[in-house]
C-alpha cells in the first residue's frame, strides 16, 4: 500500500491489517512519520515529534504480535497527543511559553493506559495556548492551519488533534474538553471528536484550565475508532478523585447491534442552538436530522429551560478556575502569556464568590431540569458550532465565544457528546452534527452516530493537503 493509503485508513480498518499481520506497525509508523514530514509544515499541528521512540515502539509491537501476543485494536496503531499530557522523558508545553521546556517524570494515566493497550505516541500536538481558546491561534508555536483551506482556522483548543487526523497525520489523537475544544475542531476539521460524561476519563497528569469543566476524549475518523480509543482510556483510577467507578462497556461492540435507529427517541431544542447560525451550517444539519429520521428515529422538539444562561455560567466557574491555576504565574510571568489568555486571565479576577457559587447553583438546576428533559428522549441533536472555520488572520477573542455557544452547555452539565461529520459549506469546510445523551450512556452517543455517519459519505472526503 503507498502512503497515502496507509494513511488513509482508519484505527479500525489499519488494527484488523495489523492483526491478519498484513500490515506491519513499522510500515504503519513509517508511514504516519512520513505523511507529518511532508504535510506538517503547512498545518503546523505537531509540536514536537518523536519518531525515534515510536520507531522504536513500533518494532517493538511487531515483534510481540509476530510471537502471537496480539493486544487488541490499538496494538501497533500510531496516535498522537495534545501537549497538555504528560509524557515521561518528553516535554509536555501546554502550548505555552511559561511551560516550554517541562519535561514530566511519569506519563498521564490516559498517556500509560494508550501505551498499556500498544499505542504507538507519535509526538505532542500543537494547541490554543493552556487550552484557553477555540481557535488554535498560538502566539508562542504558530497557528494550527485547517487541512481544508489552510488560510482558515482548525478550531481549538485540541487545534493540532483535529487537523492531524483530518489530514492523515495520525489515525487518532486525544484532547481535552473544556467548553467544545474536542468537538470544535472535529467539526471545523470534518472528523469525529468525543467528550466523554465528566469523571468518564481521568484526568491525572493533564494540565488542567477548568477542574470541574475538564473532559478528556479522543478525535478520529470514524465512530468506531473513537468507540476503541474510549474503551481503552475510560474507567476508575483511584489516583483522581474526580474519575467515576461506573461500569465501561465494550463501545465497539454495541455499535454491531444494528445500522437502524428504531425506538430511539432524538429531541431537538428550539431555544437557543439554532439562532444565529450560519446558513450553510443550519441547511447540513436540517438535512442530517432529516437521516436520523430515515434511520427510524423518533425526532421531536424539546424544550431546555434555562439554556439561555449557560454559557455565562460556563465563563463564570471556568475563569476564577483557570486563574486559581495560574494566579501565581500570571503575577510574576504575566508578560509569557499570549494578550488573549492573558486578558481572559484577567477577566477572572473581576468575578466575586458570590458570582461563582450561583453560577454553580444555575449548574444544579439545569442538571435536574435536562435530567426530566432526558427521560423523554434519549439524545439531543444541534449544530457542533454556530459557523465554520474563520480566517485564521480575523480570529479574535470574539470568535471563541461564538464557537463554544453550542458545545459548552454540555461541559456544564457534563453530558457525554460527540460531533461528527454532516456536511460542507460553499466554500468548501466542514461542519458538524452534535449529538448528547444521558450520563454515562456514551454507547448510545456513539450508537446514534455511527448510525448516522454509515448512511452518509462525508467522513470518507479527503483535505486537500493530503492530496
Amino acid at each position: 500500500m503507498s502512503v497515502a493509503e496507509l494513511t488513509r485508513l482508519s484505527l479500525a480498518e489499519a488494527a484488523e491489517l495489523i492483526r491478519c499481520r498484513d500490515l506491519s506497525p513499522v510500515e504503519l509508523t513509517e508511514a504516519c512519520l512520513e505523511r507529518i514530514g511532508r504535510v506538517d509544515a503547512q498545518l503546523n499541528a505537531f509540536i514536537t515529534v518523536t519518531g525515534e521512540e515510536a520507531l522504536k515502539a513500533a518494532q517493538e509491537a511487531a515483534n510481540a504480535i509476530a510471537q502471537g501476543s496480539y493486544m487488541g485494536p490499538l496494538h501497533g496503531v500510531p496516535v498522537a497527543l495534545k501537549d497538555l499530557f504528560a509524557t515521561a522523558g518528553v516535554r509536555t508545553t501546554a502550548g505555552s511559553k511559561i511551560m516550554a521546556d517541562h519535561v514530566p517524570a511519569e506519563d498521564a494515566e490516559v498517556t500509560a493506559r494508550l501505551k498499556a493497550a500498544g499505542a504507538i505516541v507519535l509526538g505532542k500536538l500543537n494547541m490554543h495556548e493552556f487550552a484557553f481558546g477555540a481557535t488554535g491561534v498560538n502566539p508562542h508555536y504558530g497557528p494550527v492551519r485547517n487541512p481544508w483551506d489552510t488560510d482558515w482556522i482548525s478550531g481549538g483548543s485540541s487545534s493540532g488533534s483535529g487537523a492531524a487526523v483530518a489530514a492523515g497525520e495520525c489515525p487518532a489523537a486525544l484532547g481535552t474538553d473544556t467548553g467544545g475544544s474536542v468537538r470544535i475542531p472535529a467539526s471545523l476539521c470534518g472528523v469525529v471528536g468525543l467528550k466523554p460524561t465528566y469523571g468518564r476519563v481521568s484526568r491525572r497528569g493533564v494540565v488542567p484550565l477548568s477542574w470541574s469543566l475538564d473532559h478528556v476524549g479522543p478525535l478520529t475518523r470514524t465512530v468506531e475508532d473513537a468507540a476503541i480509543v474510549l474503551g481503552a482510556i475510560a474507567g476508575r483510577d483511584p489516583l483522581d478523585d474526580s474519575s467515576c467507578d461506573e461500569p465501561v462497556p465494550n463501545y465497539r461492540l454495541r455499535l454491531r447491534r444494528g445500522r437502524r435507529l428504531g425506538g430511539l427517541r432524538v429531541g431537538v431544542p428550539r431555544e437557543h442552538f439554532f439562532e444565529g447560525v450560519d446558513a450553510d451550517v443550519l441547511e447540513a444539519v436540517r438535512a442530517a436530522l432529516g437521516v436520523l429520521g430515515e434511520l427510524r428515529a423518533e425526532v421531536e422538539e424539546v424544550s431546555l429551560p434555562h439554556i439561555a444562561e449557560a454559557v455565562a455560567a460556563v465563563n463564570t466557574i471556568m475563569l476564577p478556575e483557570a486563574l486559581a491555576y495560574h494566579q501565581r504565574w500570571l503575577a510574576e510571568r504575566s508578560q509569557d502569556y499570549g494578550d488573549d489568555v492573558r486578558r481572559r486571565l484577567e477577566m477572572g479576577t473581576t468575578f466575586l464568590a458570590v458570582h461563582y457559587v450561583q453560577a454553580q447553583r444555575l449548574r444544579e438546576l439545569m442538571v435536574r431540569e435536562w435530567r426530566q428533559v432526558l427521560e423523554r428522549v434519549d439524545l439531543l441533536a444541534t449544530p457542533t458550532t454556530p459557523m465554520p472555520a474563520p480566517l485564521i488572520e480575523t480570529s479574535e477573542l470574539q470568535t471563541t465565544l461564538t464557537l463554544v455557544r453550542f458545545t459548552n452547555p454540555f461541559n456544564l452539565v457534563g453530558l457525554p457528546a460527540i460531533s461528527v461529520p454532516c456536511g460542507f459549506t460553499r466554500q468548501g469546510l466542514p461542519t458538524g452534527l452534535h449529538l448528547a445523551g444521558r450520563w454515562f450512556q456514551e454507547e448510545t452517543v456513539l450508537r446514534a452516530a455511527c448510525a448516522y455517519q454509515r448512511a452518509t459519505e462525508w467522513h470518507r472526503r479527503a483535505p486537500p493537503v493530503t492530496l
